[in-house]
């Protein structure tokens, strides 16, 4: 196989099949078993400390404590297995429609210990409206506490988010890579030698990136390298625009964040067409933000469908280094396929 046919074949390696969409999940978990035994004892704290209000001895207090406690542990309990029976429904809100939802559940586990007590005569006449709070403020308190400590877990989940994006930089793109270097290095050496740096600088980035933060200009170089190499292989199929404003290049980005969506751009766009795809990469600093876009052309009936496993990286690491700071949004108009993104500058 002479050169030519070398550089036009692009053997391709078989490719993995596409990790599922990941389903929506909560913002925290109450089906553990440890967390539900951290919250039967925070409520049990909580009534031993208020128990202590209206006694007037250790006798009256155990009491009090022992009344109350078997009042409040059903209704806990009670309040866990529905909160954990409704986690599919849960995962379909935003985090804060969970937390009413579990407020409202809290305020009905209220009400229902004070009826509770008001059978056994602890109370005269139930505080309807103090219990009915009492249970929703306990539920957000115990809501908020699991939602930090999800949060708390979420480094090591980045570490692994990062480690996926990093193993995607997928066999057979650096299969092709390096079969084209080979085509050209008879014909054209000095462009066989710029392919192999772009890919050394590429490679280099993917095993040092860590779980921190990068500066958006260190992310567009590599996103450079990643496009000049893919350029040897489309040649004209791929169409390269950059707008690069260099003011915004302090904002601070996850590590590994734009690549796989110029990827995203060239797997969609530029490979299913024959005549291939615009892709276009912008950043501009307004005013506090810094307004990042990767645009591409895509071919008539939209390419090939996705899992979007990619774009849901990007964006929950977004979220997670700059919280509600930072917006994503996708879209397709007029036949090209958009991703936006503000981050604070």
């Amino acid at each position: 196989m002479d050169d030519s046919q070398l550089l036009s074949a692009f053997q391709e390696l078989s490719r993995p099949e596409a990790t599922a969409k990941p389903r929506p999940r909560m913002a925290f978990d109450v089906c553990q078993t440890g967390v539900v035994l951290r919250v039967v004892l925070f409520v049990e704290g909580v009534l031993a400390v208020a128990a202590v209000f209206g006694s007037g001895s250790v006798t009256e207090w155990l009491q009090r404590f022992a009344v109350t406690s078997g009042a409040a542990v059903p209704v806990t309990a009670g309040w866990l297995l529905l909160t954990c029976a409704s986690e599919r429904l849960l995962a379909r809100l935003p985090s804060a429609g969970q937390q009413a939802f579990c407020m409202a559940l809290g305020a009905i586990a209220g009400l229902t210990a004070c009826a509770l007590l008001s059978v056994v005569g602890m109370l005269g006449s139930p505080p309807w409206l103090g219990g009915g709070l009492a249970g929703a403020l306990l539920a957000g308190v115990v809501v908020t506490a699991l939602v930090l400590r999800d949060k708390g877990r979420m480094p090591a989940e980045t570490a692994a988010r990062l480690a996926e994006l990093q193993a995607r930089i997928r066999p057979h793109f650096l299969f092709n890579s390096l079969n084209s270097a080979i085509a050209l290095v008879r014909e054209e050496p000095a462009r066989a030698e710029h392919l192999l740096e772009d890919l050394s600088e590429l490679f280099r980035h993917v095993l040092v990136a860590k779980a921190d933060a990068a500066t958006l200009a260190e992310e567009v170089q590599v996103a450079r390298h990643y496009l000049d190499i893919e350029q040897v292989r489309f040649g004209e199929r791929l169409r390269v625009q950059w707008s690069i404003d260099p003011d915004a290049g302090k904002a601070r980005v996850p590590a590994l964040f734009l690549q796989p969506l110029v990827e995203n751009a060239v797997k969609h766009g530029v490979e299913p067409s024959p005549t291939g795809a615009d892709v276009k990469v912008t950043t501009q600093k307004r005013g506090s933000v810094v307004v990042i876009k990767v645009t591409n052309t895509v071919p008539a009936g939209q390419g090939k469908p996705g899992h979007g496993v990619a774009l849901d990286n990007v964006r929950d690491r977004l979220r997670l280094l700059h919280d509600v700071q930072a917006q994503f949004q996708t879209a397709l108009i007029d036949g090209r396929y958009q991703v936006r993104m503000e981050v604070p500058a």
